[in-house]
């Protein structure tokens, strides 16, 4: 039964613990220096990428004493490549996501349901791959791609950033597939299932919470990564954003673009910055999702 605007419950408003309050201001004052130091940046950058060179140079970008000039990003788009840079970076994000999503999610799913002889160890050693630093691998990683000459470099790359993100991505939905009830798995197969028609048409949809949350944390690694693409992917042609604005920044002492640079960064940005502001709620709805019982 529906209320009516006249039938619905008042809103109960809970009275403020000023104690417990107290204890938190320490806290809070942490916050408000970051998020102030945070958007002050943002925002010196921001206005820096519609100010002219001599206007950075002198400090007056919020003056704006020549206008705005839009065409900073024109700039940046074309002449300095990001359009191409982003184009990369959107591509190895996209195919590396889909692809660790497919190689992860069967892979968690038979370790949390099923017990064999490998299974613990398995755990375990994608907990130890977890733990080790990319630079002290990157030399037999190296070592290892250098033999692989008839394959092409932006190939390379996306292989790569889909093994790194593949054992984070299979120990995040270990939990949510442990929460899940068996009585799925037994109803499926009472209708004749396959353990495979069970994974892809019931399980795996009920895990989505955390499948947008973990792909969204991939989006963000594999978008932000600078060390692995510095190595194997610093051609002009195949470079992510990262090695990108690299490129950009050694060039200014030949060009002396400034503005442009800038708008280079807000252009890169952008993309991490509209995930967190519209996903925000998915992202916490899915790390907290572990732990409801199913």
């Amino acid at each position: 039964m529906r209320l009516t605007k006249k039938e619905k419950l008042p809103r109960v408003h809970q009275k403020i613990n000023w104690r417990k309050e107290a204890t938190m201001l320490p806290g809070y004052i942490i916050i408000f220096i970051w998020l102030a130091f945070t958007v002050a940046m943002l925002a010196w950058i921001l206005a820096a990428s519609f100010s002219t060179t001599p206007e950075i140079m002198q400090g007056q970008v919020f003056k704006f004493e020549t206008g705005i000039h839009l065409e900073n990003y024109a700039i940046a788009w074309s002449q300095q490549n990001v359009a191409r840079y982003f184009g990369n970076s959107l591509l190895y994000s996209i195919v590396g996501c889909v692809v660790t999503i497919l190689i992860s999610a069967p892979a968690s799913y038979v370790l949390s349901r099923h017990k064999f002889i490998c299974s613990k160890l398995l755990k375990n050693s994608l907990i130890i791959a977890m733990s080790v630093p990319a630079v002290m691998i990157v030399l037999p990683i190296y070592a290892i791609t250098a033999s692989w000459r008839n394959a092409p470099d932006r190939l390379i790359f996306t292989l790569l950033m889909i093994f790194f993100r593949v054992p984070y991505t299979t120990v995040f939905l270990l939990n949510f597939f442990q929460t899940l009830s068996k009585s799925y798995e037994e109803a499926a197969a009472i209708d004749g299932c396959s353990p495979a028609g069970t994974f892809w048409r019931i399980m795996f949809p009920l895990v989505q919470p955390a499948l947008v949350t973990v792909t969204i944390f991939n989006f963000l690694g594999i978008w932000n990564e600078f060390f692995m693409a510095l190595i194997f992917a610093n051609s002009q042609e195949i470079a992510p954003v990262g090695v990108g604005l690299l490129q950009i920044v050694n060039s200014m002492r030949y060009t002396g673009q400034y503005g442009a640079m800038f708008a280079a960064v807000i252009i890169v940005f952008l993309p991490t910055f509209l995930l967190y502001i519209f996903l925000s709620e998915k992202i916490i709805a899915g790390v907290t999702g572990g732990g409801v019982k199913g």
